[in-house]
């Protein structure tokens, strides 16, 4: 199964080669990787202490930066190190003021793995949620460098559990801690005869949380709110954008619209921007004057979105028409009800606020046009909903404390043993 999966990496490289020829993304890939061994060596200093982090992109980046800067004030003489696997991650974040260095991931194959441990030699490393890449993973385990799986989740159908999965799971075991968010993963572990795992929960919650109690102001976005009611659409893809643009068109009560795309592109907001009626402002256009006849203000900007949240009473998560939906932690952390496509089941934060009563899954544009009626026609049914949605996660704060605790473990020598939960953790 080794050589097949190494067959499988470099025939995935041979595709995003020419994948690159025609998508910009995977342009991005391809070059963010050259000569990249020798920009690592020269900038690495000999003898440094450092912690390697690696996130597969942007959205596991700030899951796993609550971690992060919690080391950095713990351990100031430690260098630290984030690895993306994904343009969108490394982009937006290579100028993270926190790390010490910030690159792209080599291509998975032993030989990269090798030459990328030989030049950082990492005392703990830190993967973040799903990022299994099992020659770095095997080269961590050789040469005995503990290695973290931090947020992780595990579901019955992922091909750790199926009847081929033996390969897999064994390659779990060279891990050697795995932080999981939720009981169920930690089942399918326990099951699988994987032991080397505790309950930590969500960083997710704690970096949400940490927004929220300072968010960054934006005053061209405060000139466009003023006093206004704000219901604010985020990451969304062109199926939230039909039931949008009717809910809009509605023109229900003065309310004013922040939309945000997932994907910033002049020609699809323009598209987006003329079915709708009233005045429609993009961010990028702002001036002194501000917008304050306009209804509709287009966020063209990348990586402001969780503290753009922090004005709106609803919203609205884009993708659950599709393979799934954004953050909805971003939104919930501010203390207000949201709403999301019928595609959502497989996040567990999002089917726990519908429990709670603070998330609404929409199937059409008449149940949310619906839905954001009673919300904002009634102040007690919206005072309670938000009350929920920031209640929630007040509740799941904590993953970071736990996570730091298990780094903690590896980097401290005189630590043998560590409790996490119900589980022990011994150090070898």
């Amino acid at each position: 199964m080794g050589i097949l999966y190494n067959v499988f990496i470099y025939f995935y490289y041979f595709a995003i080669k020419i994948a690159s020829l025609f998508s910009f993304r995977a342009r991005q890939w391809v070059e963010g990787r050259k000569n990249l061994f020798e920009r690592m060596f020269f900038q690495y200093g000999e003898d440094e202490k450092l912690i390697w982090f690696h996130c597969s992109s942007l959205g596991e980046f700030e899951q796993g930066r609550p971690v992060m800067e919690r080391l950095k004030r713990d351990y100031p003489d430690y260098k630290l190190l984030v690895t993306f696997f994904s343009p969108s991650g490394y982009e937006v974040s290579k100028n993270y003021s926190y790390a010490d260095y910030v690159h792209y991931l080599p291509l998975d194959t032993p030989t990269n793995a090798r030459k990328f441990l030989d030049i950082w030699k990492p005392c703990v490393a830190v993967f973040i949620k799903y990022e299994f890449w099992y020659n770095h993973i095997n080269e961590l385990y050789k040469r005995k460098i503990p290695l973290i799986l931090a947020s992780a989740l595990f579901r019955k159908k992922q091909h750790f559990f199926r009847f081929y999965g033996s390969w897999f799971r064994k390659q779990l075991k060279k891990i050697t801690y795995i932080l999981v968010q939720d009981k169920d993963s930690l089942k399918l572990l326990s099951e699988a005869g994987i032991r080397n795992a505790g309950l930590g929960g969500d960083t997710r919650f704690d970096r949400v949380y940490d927004i929220s109690v300072k968010p960054q102001r934006f005053e061209d976005i405060e000139r466009f709110v003023q006093a206004s009611i704000i219901f604010i659409a985020g990451s969304i893809w062109p199926k939230d954008e039909e039931m949008l643009v009717r809910l809009i068109n509605m023109n229900y009560n003065g309310i004013k619209y922040i939309i945000a795309p997932h994907i910033i592109d002049k020609k699809k907001i323009d598209s987006f921007t003329k079915k709708i009626k009233g005045k429609t402002v993009k961010l990028s256009d702002a001036d002194k004057s501000g917008f304050p006849d306009a209804q509709v203000l287009i966020i063209d900007r990348i990586g402001i979105l969780s503290h753009v949240y922090q004005y709106a009473s609803v919203a609205y998560i884009g993708g659950g028409f599709g393979k799934g939906i954004h953050n909805v932690l971003e939104a919930a952390v501010f203390g207000m009800p949201v709403l999301f496509g019928p595609n959502y089941k497989k996040f567990n934060e999002a089917s726990e606020l519908v429990k709670y009563g603070g998330a609404f899954p929409v199937k059409n544009s008449n149940e949310l046009s619906i839905i954001t009626y009673k919300l904002l026609s009634d102040y007690s049914i919206l005072k309670q909903t938000s009350a929920c949605s920031r209640q929630y996660v007040k509740q799941k704060k904590g993953a970071t404390e736990k996570t730091v605790s298990v780094i903690n473990a590896m980097i401290s020598p005189g630590t043998k043993n560590l409790k996490v939960d119900n589980n022990s953790f011994i150090m070898n």
